[in-house]
């Protein structure tokens, strides 16, 4: 009796998986892996085929051979690198959001400041980051700094478009009950923005990695950008490229790390989407 019924919860259970979710996402998952295969297994057999010297361009299993034997001076790069971007981006999401908020609540500001924002991001990091190197040395500070001027412009474009997409009729409602302008911007604006502020902070967290490894590259004792120089001026092509993939896989890590918190945070968002897209089906 017990055997039945558990065989009977147990089918229950599996034609209650939406199958049809679970192979969007396999294909999600596995069309770019497959797309990588294709291009590391071309990029193998023409090094292989043609000869090609591996001081020029060495082949993907020899980069990464290389790369795990020197995973020793790899990992403590990485590590620094990593700690840089999370106290960087912490420090830039905080800017942004408060930035988006003021430019939200103070249409005169909006009207005066905007436009130094769009400008400041036609300024070459390539050429700022020495003098921040100057004015505040190799610590933390001027990386700080650099990952700070990468990262807050989406984020502040995102949140302030995300809070002036509020309905004003939702708006109008919870003025009619009396709600305050903080309680409208906390229990309306803010909610309602949140998915334009994940899209910017998706975008802006993969900005963190490169803006620390510039800085880092520009002037620093510890990093991925100090073991990319070093790997450079040793004419190690295989380790400069392995370091280049870390970098990616660091950096695709911390995106699909904001789309879980994203989901977490926001999933009556989610929840409305696949009802419409159920709907539309």
């Amino acid at each position: 009796m017990n055997t039945s019924i558990t065989q009977q919860r147990i089918a229950a259970w599996w034609s209650g998986i939406p199958w049809h979710r679970a192979a969007r996402t396999a294909g999600k998952i596995l069309a770019p892996l497959a797309a990588l295969g294709i291009v590391l297994g071309a990029w193998q057999i023409y090094v292989t085929s043609a000869n090609i010297n591996a001081l020029i361009l060495p082949a993907p299993s020899q980069i990464a051979q290389h790369t795990l034997a020197d995973w020793a001076n790899l990992q403590p790069a990485l590590v620094v690198t990593l700690q840089e971007t999370a106290i960087g981006f912490a420090y830039a999401l905080a800017f942004g959001l408060g930035t988006a908020a003021l430019l939200d609540l103070i249409p005169p500001l909006r009207a005066a400041l905007s436009p130094l924002f769009v400008a400041s991001q036609s300024i070459p990091i390539v050429a700022l980051a020495p003098l921040l190197q100057l004015w505040f040395g190799t610590d933390l500070t001027a990386k700080v700094i650099v990952i700070v001027l990468v990262c807050f412009f989406p984020i502040t474009v995102a949140g302030l478009d995300g809070l002036r997409a509020t309905e004003p009729d939702l708006i109008r409602l919870y003025r009619s009950f009396g709600a305050s302008l903080w309680q409208i911007f906390y229990l309306v604006r803010l909610p309602n923005a949140l998915p334009a502020i994940f899209s910017g902070i998706r975008i802006a967290i993969t900005y963190s990695v490169i803006g620390a490894i510039f800085a880092e590259y520009v002037g620093a004792e510890q990093g991925l950008g100090v073991y990319l120089r070093e790997k450079q001026a040793a004419f190690r092509v295989d380790l400069v490229i392995g370091a280049i993939a870390v970098t990616a896989i660091a950096s695709v890590a911390l995106f699909l790390l904001v789309m879980v918190i994203e989901r977490v945070t926001i999933p009556w968002f989610f929840a409305a989407r696949r009802k419409v897209a159920g709907g539309e089906g």
